[in-house]
Formats: C-alpha cells, structure tokens, sequence
C-alpha cells in the first residue's frame, strides 16, 4: 500500500482488528477536533443489520457526522473500488462542512482501495451483470471456485467477493481480473497516517464480552426480523456470525454453542485483520497503540498532531 506522500493531501486513518476499540479512540478524537467519520467497515454499509455489526451507538454518532453507514439494502453488494469511489466524495464532502475526516474501520481491502493503487474496474453492461449476478449468488464458494478456477486461476485462492468479481469480468469482457490488476491502475488521491489500535493479547477477551452484549443486546430478534424480509443468498448475511445467530433461530444450534461459534469465527478474523495490517502498512506512516494502556488518550492527540509515528503504547 501507498504510505504517505507529500504532494497529495493527508487523511487520518483509524484502523485496527475488529472490537479493538477503534470507534472510541474516534469519539475521544471528536472531542478536541471538529471531525467526520467516514467508515470503512464492508459490514456496516448495510441497512438493518445493526446489532452484529457493532455499529456506533446514537451517543457515538452524535460526537460527529458519520458517513459510510447504511448506505446500501442488503441485497445489494459492496465492492472496494465502489467503496472508495463513495469515500473519496465522503471526505470532499466532510471537508467543505470545514470538518477534518478520519477513516475509521478495519476492513482493509477498502483501504487499499482508497490509499493504494486503485484497480479500475472495466465498464460491464449493467443488465447483463445484474442478470448474471441473480445465478451468480446461488452458487457456494466452492462452486465460485471452480468457475474461476477454470477463467482466471490466478484468483481462485480469493474470497468469495473476490471469486464472483472475477467470474463477472470474465464472463462479461472476456478479460482475466489478475491481468487489469497489472495493466489498469490509477494513483490513489490521498495520502495516510495511520493509528493501528490494537489491544494485544486483551483482544480475545473483548472479542467474547462484545459477542455476549450483542446477543443480550437482542441480536437473535434482528435476525428473525430480517429472515422474514431479506433474502438467504443476500450479500449481507455474509458478515461475521450472522449466519451462525441464523442457524440458532432456526433451531439448529443451541444459544451457548451459536455463542462459543461467534467468538471463534470473530477471532478467526481478527487475526486475518491482523496479518493484513502488519503486512500491507509495513511502510507506511503507522503509529501503533493499545487502547487500554495507561497514556493512550495523550499519545492518541501526539498522534493526531503528527508527533506520534511510530510510538507505541502498551503495543
């Protein structure tokens, strides 16, 4: 990923694996800067799912706008290049209010998008596309893989997002994914300072206190909610432990064992987060700090001000 570049303007960045404490460190931000937060979180971006997802709370949403938070219907499927499409006129807009826009999430394919070389999508005949997406979503991941498996192999270890954009291109402009990822890329319009909040080996406990307050919070009610509405094969339920607080209304599993499963599949992709981070910010302008470390909310404004690259607070 592109790190910081001088002649391009600077966004902070707030990022980290899921529940390390990003949207605080937000909210402790908004009370010395007149901040917008653009998330960048693929799961939030949708409408009703709103108790699995951990959005911000109305407290949280009121220290400062947010933008980037139920914008599409469920069954409607986000890209990072879309994504970073929408971000880039989120922070133009955020700063004509004359607000400063941190990026705040932890799904790092978006990042990229919006800080790396930007991959550019060639046009597809919206019809088409839409037509071939409805057989498309009814295929399972291994069924993907062999499509792509056979079209562009250099894809197919990807994720199931991934697999379907490959298949689209494929089918549609009879041209390879990993070949435009070589040949049609654009220089990214930002630059970044990154705050990786992450809080160590505290992290699996605040994975499993978080899985408990949003199944207390009422998360199985969302879900029967949504069953009735919102189609199986919608991109939405793909967000982490949706489908496994499904199978628990469904009857399928028990309330302990859809709960000992959330945490598992949470933690499973918080280390994923992870990995991406310490690889793909490996040279970039990142600042590193756990959240409950004694000095965090003074090393949060060094960092803000440009003082902090590097520093570490209990991480």
């Amino acid at each position: 990923m592109a790190g910081s570049d001088a002649n391009r303007p600077l966004v902070r960045v707030i990022c980290g694996p899921t529940a390390s404490g990003k949207t605080h460190a937000a909210t402790l931000c908004a009370a010395f800067a007149n901040i917008a937060v653009v998330s960048a979180d693929s799961r939030q971006v949708y409408r009703r799912f709103d108790v699995g997802t951990a959005k911000p709370t109305p407290g949280e949403r009121s220290a400062a706008p947010h933008y980037g938070i139920d914008v599409l219907e469920p069954t409607q499927r986000a890209s990072a290049a879309w994504w970073a499409q929408e971000a880039d006129g989120w922070i133009r807009d955020a700063e004509a209010q004359d607000r400063i826009p941190v990026v705040v999430g932890g799904t790092g394919l978006y990042l990229r998008a919006l800080f790396g070389e930007l991959f550019e999508e060639p046009p597809m005949d919206p019809v088409r596309r839409m037509a071939l997406q409805a057989g498309l979503d009814e295929l399972s991941v291994d069924e993907l893989r062999r499509w792509v498996t056979a079209l562009d192999p250099a894809r197919a270890s990807l994720g199931r997002t991934q697999l379907l954009r490959a298949v689209e291109v494929a089918l549609l402009t009879g041209q390879r994914v990993s070949d435009l990822h070589r040949e049609r890329r654009t220089v990214p319009r930002w630059s970044a300072r990154y705050l990786v909040v992450d809080p160590g080996a505290g992290l699996h406990d605040l994975i499993a206190a978080r899985t408990r307050r949003m199944l207390a919070a009422g998360w199985a009610d969302e879900v029967r909610a949504l069953m009735e509405t919102v189609p199986e094969t919608a991109p939405a339920w793909n967000a982490s432990g949706y489908r496994t607080v499904r199978a628990m209304v469904q009857g399928e599993l028990s309330i302990d064992d859809a709960e000992e499963r959330v945490i598992i599949e949470t933690r499973q992709y918080a280390k994923r987060q992870r990995t991406w981070f310490r690889h793909q910010l490996a040279d970039a302008d990142v600042t590193r700090l756990d959240p409950r470390a004694a000095g965090f909310e003074g090393a949060l404004r060094r960092w803000w001000e440009g003082d902090g690259a590097g520093e570490g607070v209990g991480a």
